[in-house]
């Protein structure tokens, strides 16, 4: 039987069912296999992939909506991959052009590597930001932090639901929901009885991923970073906007070393919502 032309290929929606096939997609591309942010992101968000007849996936990605379920404010894509064998074919175009469209007037964000860039600035993407990745363990020295933090309890939720919407700019109760589960970590900076700031860490291969991290300043910010590396053996790894100079240069005087740089990317919105100001590191790229 002759192999269906990759164009014809059914694009279907992906379930946590699906967790095996997207992990040996990101190993096929050279990325770790990522399952247990797989898992979040098809159990929070919407999988979109392509069967390969052979078996697995030629392709896949995730959209992760936030905002009224039905009338979303925001889509964040990731997770962006074709199978290696099916690269430079049109794939990762057409898959890209399924969820466009699908999302329909939802306007729609992205974390792009400089190799997915161009496809993406050919369907209407524009640059608004850049995230720098860093990586290594944290080494403290001599620094003190200015501000207390403290683990989060189930009484905090209500508090970090009311600070997150309003420095995100958008209703994310069913991933923040899912923070506790998901993180190993979960710490929060209290002012006068009102949550100003609050960070996860989670963990991803041999890191813990920090993110969220969303703080009133960047002395909140630094303590909640500082605190988190207080309580894991694992080098910390994170994105942070590169507008936030002061917190980039004390990362790096402290032992995290750049890796990357990624370019934040809009469709149909000139500059995402809420406060950057106080948004420092989304909880993983792939997620917005």
């Amino acid at each position: 039987m002759p192999t269906p032309s990759l164009t014809t290929l059914p694009i279907r929606r992906l379930t946590p069912r699906d967790l095996n096939a997207c992990a040996d997609l990101s190993e096929n591309r050279g990325w770790p296999r990522e399952e247990h942010k797989w898992q979040f992101l098809l159990t929070a968000g919407k999988g979109y992939g392509i069967d390969d007849p052979r078996g697995g996936l030629v392709s896949a990605c995730v959209v992760t909506e936030y905002g009224p379920q039905d009338r979303p404010q925001l889509g964040a894509i990731g997770m962006v991959l074709v199978a290696e064998r099916h690269s430079r074919r049109g794939i990762g175009r057409r898959l890209m052009d399924h969820v466009i469209s699908a999302m329909g007037p939802t306007p729609l964000t992205l974390h792009a590597t400089p190799n997915g860039r161009p496809l993406y600035e050919e369907l209407g993407f524009k640059v608004t930001g850049r995230a720098e990745m860093l990586r290594g363990h944290f080494a403290p020295g001599t620094w003190e932090p200015r501000v207390s933090t403290r683990a989060a309890t189930a009484e905090d939720l209500t508090g970090i639901l009311r600070l997150d919407e309003e420095v995100f700019g958008a209703d994310r109760t069913h991933i923040i929901t899912r923070l506790p589960a998901f993180a190993d970590q979960l710490r929060v900076v209290e002012e006068n009885g009102r949550i100003v700031g609050y960070a996860g860490a989670w963990p991803n291969m041999d890191t813990q991923v920090v993110g969220p991290l969303i703080a009133q300043d960047t002395e909140a910010a630094k303590a909640l970073i500082a605190s988190l590396a207080a309580h894991t053996d694992r080098p910390l790894r994170t994105d942070i906007d590169v507008r936030h100079e002061e917190l980039l240069t004390w990362v790096k005087e402290h032992g995290l070393s750049s890796v990357a740089f990624n370019a934040v990317m809009t469709y149909g919105i000139s500059e995402l919502p809420g406060d950057w100001t106080r948004r420092f590191a989304p909880l993983t790229v792939a997620a917005g």
